[in-house]
């Protein structure tokens, strides 16, 4: 098939254009960079601004701009100095020769004062204003005083304002001159820092006063467009502001133009109001807003001139670049340019923090499989290959020299080797001694028999200390292992939470806004970050009631009622006058609370007791009730059961596992002494939000469950942490349901009673017969009861722990929402 002409052009047309808007695209660029370059490097746009600076004056008579101008500048690019100095000398010369020399004048003293002002131990840029208003106070004290002869207190009030102007001036442009003197632009820029920067334009303005465009004032031209600008980018508010400003310093430079204030502020009032309307908007609002005021000009100020000054600035404003505008727009602090700006840098932060979280978490995840699966702490080595090397170490110390040695270990290798192996065993178990049999043998087979068996025995008791300590680091690798993994997922799941977008839940938030105003609740704006099960997370603004209490007893029951959840007030910030709004947070809380009750006593009515006990609340919305029993009694007893419970809330509080959690603990209690102290543990972990128990008892009695007039017994057979390095948790998982009781107990308190077969039978029996419900009541009248048997003698540590689970009610009864639950059927 022939291809058309026009298959042919096609590809090549596009292919053109593309590599055009290419090259074009380029062409730009570097214009910009070579604009950029010309403008901040080479200091253009420092060298136009003092020019105009040095020009501007107040009142025709007052100089207040060159000189802070020129010091702001040497503070921050001291390199740009001379430039700026020409810049303001040229501006003020411009005007007038008796200016340029008082500028002059002022800029010498100023760096005489500054040089001597050195010796001040105090922050250069805190004391520049100082410096500045001395300079011009002086300057022109001095000016008045030579030229007039005589002094008056007008002069001095004049020279005074005009210092002191100088003084604000130069605070003002210490903030607004980096802004004109660097490439590069900051994320966003404060508020005080926009009020600068428009000042410090305002003043430049007024560096423009007297020049006239084909009968049209330029700086009439230039603040209207500066006005439109920020209109259009910023806003009625900061519009507004700008017009304020900018007409305020206009009509001091010209006290004619003080209309000029009311015209800005206005048309930057509408500009931003119509900024919808993109820049046609915004320019009708200027014309709009020149049309009214320009009716109460002057009667020199005629309506035609001030409306062709208004369109000569709309025609400026656009032909702006819109990609000048958004730029600018990202820098203002409000517009949602700049909120987009933030919220993709917060973003950018969220997610390099986050994987870094990942990584550290990928670290200990790769760290804890090194130790598992290189086999550290799994590597055990044979008990044959752990025998030859004992035998080769008492070899080396009895045989090395014997004139046998040839004909016992290379002619009689396995019977040697036989009879000096069942002499380790026989000396390990303690039983050589009634085994004459083997040491008879032994004699005649070997000639340093004796000698031989005194070695087994003393290097016997560095084998089994060896062997213990390869156990011990086992051991600790083992558990290095396990809670490198425990970190690593607690780090992967808060990675994931910080990774977490909020999701667009604008339906949901309009359902309920809806239901909220059918009932009648005038609602100003909601927010709905999560509504998640148990984790419900909602904003609200609502109109001040006075202190009536309506969100906590009307809105939040309805919410719990719109949403199946349980949801309370967590915080409110109420208005700060009547016809505000109160910042209201409403979260879901626990289907589940506890009521707990404690009694406990030392042996013989002492003061320290060797059990200790902990009610924990944790974030995971978790309860947790620790028993720990030391061995023994006294202040020993006692350190060692409350470190065991610190270090298990210390851990639980991270969110590791439970049963990882008791395992270190395990390790570490094993680890750290070679003394026979050991630990019992009786942990209960009740979700809050299910009423699902895990109960871990570790070497603890037997913990019960009474519902209504049952009585469920829990247990489960662990040794006390601390006696093996390696162990299995057995845990046991239970339902509980609202108004149990849940009843923990010390074995001073199940073993407690006197003349008792059955400890189990007879506990059971006594929980089946109270009569209250009353967690604290319960805990006392067992453990007077236990005492009691034993004619009110103590005997051992005794602890009695008891916890009911109740529906947690709100204060307020949910109120039914018929019409959210009407649109929602």
């Amino acid at each position: 098939m022939q291809k058309t002409e026009r298959d042919f052009a096609s590809p090549t047309t596009e292919e053109v254009f593309n590599r055009t808007r290419l090259e074009m695209s380029r062409v730009f660029t570097k214009a910009g960079m070579k604009t950029e370059k010309v403008l901040f490097q080479w200091g253009l746009l420092l060298l136009v601004v003092g020019f105009l600076l040095g020009r501007a004056l107040i009142l025709m008579k007052i100089m207040p701009f060159a000189l802070p101008f020129f010091a702001a500048v040497m503070a921050i690019k001291k390199e740009k100095a001379p430039l700026a100095s020409l810049a303001v000398l040229a501006g003020a010369f411009s005007v007038s020769i008796q200016n340029g020399g008082t500028v002059f004048a002022t800029l010498f003293v100023f760096l005489l004062i500054h040089r001597f002002s050195g010796i001040l131990t105090m922050d250069p840029l805190k004391k520049l204003p100082f410096t500045v208003f001395s300079a011009m106070l002086l300057t022109k004290l001095t000016i008045f005083y030579v030229f007039t002869k005589e002094f008056t207190m007008y002069d001095f009030t004049f020279v005074a304002v005009e210092a002191g102007l100088s003084f604000i001036l130069t605070m003002i442009f210490l903030q607004s001159v980096p802004l004109i003197s660097y490439r590069k632009r900051k994320q966003s820029l404060k508020t005080e820092e926009v009020i600068s920067l428009i000042i410090l334009l305002a003043s430049v303005m007024t560096g423009t006063i007297g020049w006239m465009i084909y009968g049209l004032s330029a700086e009439h031209i230039l603040s209207r467009y500066l006005v439109l600008v920020f209109a259009f980018v910023s806003g009625p508010t900061i519009g507004a502001t700008v017009g304020v400003v900018t007409g305020l310093i206009l009509s001091f430079a010209n006290v004619s133009s003080l209309y000029e204030m009311s015209l800005l502020a206005f048309s930057g009032l509408l500009g931003g109001l119509l900024k919808d309307g993109k820049k046609l908007g915004a320019a009708l609002g200027l014309v709009v807003g020149s049309l009214l005021i320009g009716l109460y000009a002057q009667a020199d100020q005629g309506l035609t001139t001030n409306l062709y000054e208004s369109l000569t600035a709309v025609v400026l404003f656009l032909l702006t670049p819109s990609f000048v505008l958004k730029n600018l727009s990202k820098l203002v602090p409000g517009t949602s340019e700049n909120m987009l700006e933030q919220q993709q840098y917060v973003r950018k932060i969220r997610d390099v923090t986050a994987n870094r979280v990942e990584q550290f978490s990928n670290v200990f995840q790769a760290l804890s499989k090194s130790f598992t699966q290189n086999g550290f702490y799994d590597e055990k080595p044979s008990a044959d290959k752990e025998v030859d090397y004992f035998l080769s170490s008492v070899t080396e110390r009895t045989c090395q020299f014997c004139f046998k040695k040839e004909q016992c270990w290379a002619q009689q290798f396995d019977t040697t080797y036989e009879y000096m192996k069942e002499i380790m065993l026989e000396v390990d178990n303690g039983t050589l001694e009634q085994n004459p049999r083997l040491i008879r043998e032994m004699d005649k087979h070997c000639v340093k028999s004796k000698k031989v068996i005194d070695v087994i025995e003393h290097e016997l008791t560095y084998f089994k200390a060896n062997q213990h300590l390869k156990a011990q680091i086992q051991e600790s690798r083992r558990i290095v292992a396990e809670q490198l993994h425990g970190v690593s997922e607690v780090m992967g799941n808060f990675a994931k939470e910080i990774k977490r977008e909020r999701e667009n839940l604008n339906v949901q938030e309009e359902q309920i806004l809806e239901a909220l105003r059918n009932f009648g609740m005038e609602i100003n704006q909601i927010e709905i970050y999560s509504l998640e099960p148990g984790n419900v997370d909602i904003e609200m603004w609502v109109p001040y009631c006075h202190g009536r209490g309506e969100c906590e007893k009307i809105i939040a029951p309805m919410l719990t009622d719109i949403l199946g959840e349980s949801i309370v007030v967590k915080n409110e910030e109420c208005a700060k006058y009547p016809q505000g709004y109160c910042h209201v947070s409403f979260g879901c809380t626990k289907a589940y609370v506890v009521d707990t009750g404690v009694a406990h006593a030392a042996k013989g009515g002492g003061f320290v007791s060797g059990d200790s006990y902990s009610m924990i609340e944790l974030n995971a919305g978790k309860y947790a009730l620790a028993i720990s029993d030391g061995m023994g009694n006294g202040e020993r007893a006692h350190y060692e059961s409350s470190e065991t419970l610190q270090l298990l809330k210390q851990i639980l509080q991270t969110g590791i596992e439970e049963t990882i959690a008791i395992k270190s603990i395990n390790s570490i209690l094993s680890l750290r002494t070679n003394d026979e102290i050991f630990s019992t543990l009786d942990l209960a972990m009740i979700d809050l939000q299910d009423a699902n128990v895990n109960f871990l008892k570790i070497g603890s009695t037997p913990s019960f469950i009474k519902r209504g007039d049952k009585v469920i017994k829990i247990q489960a057979s662990n040794l006390p942490m601390g006696i093996i390095e390696e162990f299995e948790v057995d845990v046991v998982n239970e339902q509980m349901k609202a108004e149990d009781l849940l009843i923990m107990m010390s074995d001073g308190v199940f073993e407690g009673p006197k003349h008792v077969e059955n400890y189990e039978m007879w506990m059971k029996r006594k929980i089946g017969e109270l009569q209250t419900n009353d967690p604290q009541e319960i805990a006392d009248l067992i453990m007077e009861e236990v005492i009691r048997t034993k004619s009110g003698l103590i005997e051992d540590d005794m602890t009695v722990v008891v916890a009911k689970l109740q529906h947690n009610t709100p204060k307020w009864s949910s109120i039914p929402s018929y019409a959210y639950r009407k649109k929602a059927q």
